[in-house]
């Protein structure tokens, strides 16, 4: 007699559905608060300003565990070759394209222009800088100090030559990967447990928001999605298209390959969930496997376009939400942090929030703002997630190409 019993079905809403309510709630509260008692939105700001402490308590510790763990722990600096540093070139090129699509798209739309964010910005994020001061400012006198101010570009420079540093030494530097492996995993668990004060914290912020802005603000953040799906859609166009026919990828036979793992990833938004059928798949369509299972993972790490230019739009969305006026050189600087804290943090539902409220941090950007993109994140996060797992495919067969190895196979 069998004892198996059916497991019970899921009940409750999804973390992105209780965003989502938290998010309509705090539009129905806050049009209500401007309509009726607008002296007592600020009564209400307190409950999304801890949520942005909690998001701000784990910056440093992800950013240190994920770059060390990803860099050092899948040996890139010591066993890639030639196949490797075609890869990361590939990579950080692309990235880049993206972040600049993005940048220019979000200057020329400007959907953060009219919203209303605290005036909480300080002299130091609106003061020019010199070449030399922002070189000399990525290093860090004291990591202990960057981390406790969340300087992220410290931070991420430190990261990345501790990485480096351990690699070299060998086995003798493992327990220290193994511990960051742990530490990683152990951060992104941590913000799945802020995550659940989320709907609370932005609840509270688009009710603050719209007590003390009126309803417009929802015209901006509207504006918002428009500007990144366009982006992504550029994107594909500008750059993925033309690479493909550069290395003549069969376009045809790709997007049969990739059309599944891009659902998935769609609808999951993590490009996790959709990297063993975009592994098997790659290889069905003839690039070998020992190249599939290097190049994919690495992608993981270094190749995040959707992502990165998501990163772009919304900082500087709320640079705009903000008042504050960036120069070309400070954006180019806020957007090199970006593509560098951005590895890493695939497969992590929500965990680009948290690169962006370090980066925003570390420019005196108010990060109420971080809580009011918050609330639309899901529909936003379904594209950027599934153009990186398109990205990180057709890397694969780029990489594959470049090393002559990629085996034709019936459509």
């Amino acid at each position: 007699m069998s004892t198996a019993t059916a497991a019970p079905a899921r009940t409750g809403l999804s973390q992105s559905q209780k965003i989502f309510l938290g998010l309509f709630i705090g539009v129905v509260a806050g049009i209500l608060i401007n309509w009726y008692k607008p002296e007592i939105a600020p009564a209400i700001k307190v409950f999304s300003a801890i949520f942005l402490r909690l998001i701000k308590m784990i910056i440093a510790p992800l950013i240190f565990a994920t770059l060390v763990a990803g860099i050092a722990g899948a040996g890139h600096f010591k066993d890639v070759g030639r196949m490797g540093l075609r890869a990361i070139i590939y990579f950080e090129v692309v990235t880049t394209l993206a972040l600049l699509i993005g940048l220019v798209l979000v200057n020329l739309l400007r959907p953060g222009v009219g919203v209303q964010l605290p005036h909480t910005v300080t002299q130091a994020a609106q003061a020019p800088q010199t070449w030399d001061q922002i070189l000399l400012h990525t290093i860090p006198e004291s990591v202990v100090d960057a981390m406790a101010k969340g300087d992220v570009l410290q931070i991420v420079v430190f990261s990345m030559l501790f990485a480096v540093a351990l690699g070299m030494i060998g086995e003798k530097g493992r327990p220290i990967i193994t511990f960051c492996e742990s530490l990683a995993e152990t951060m992104f668990k941590f913000t799945n447990i802020i995550m659940g004060y989320a709907p609370i914290g932005v609840a509270a912020a688009i009710a603050y928001t719209i007590g003390v802005s009126g309803l417009g603000v929802m015209k901006n953040l509207a504006g918002l999605i428009g500007a990144l799906y366009l982006g992504l859609i550029v994107f594909l166009g500008v750059v993925l298209v033309p690479v493909a026919l550069v290395f003549k990828v069969p376009l045809r036979k790709f997007i049969a390959h990739v059309k599944e793992p891009w659902l998935i990833a769609f609808s999951t938004s993590t490009s996790e969930a959709a990297l063993p059928l975009a592994m098997e798949n790659m290889e069905a369509m003839g690039c070998p496997r020992r190249i599939v299972s290097f190049v994919l993972p690495l992608g993981y790490t270094f190749n995040l376009d959707g992502t990165t230019l998501y990163l772009s739009m919304a900082s500087i969305f709320v640079a705009q939400a903000a008042g504050v006026d960036l120069s070309i050189g400070q954006q180019i600087t806020m957007m090199l942090t970006l593509m560098l804290t951005s590895k890493g943090v695939a497969g992590v539902p929500r965990a680009s929030l948290v690169i962006l409220a370090g980066t925003l941090a570390s420019y005196n950007l108010p990060l109420e703002g971080v809580t009011l993109i918050l609330g639309v994140d899901a529909v936003m996060d379904m594209a950027r997630t599934s153009v990186n797992v398109v990205g990180n495919c057709l890397a694969t067969v780029v990489i594959t190409k470049w090393e002559g190895e990629f085996r034709e196979t019936p459509s």
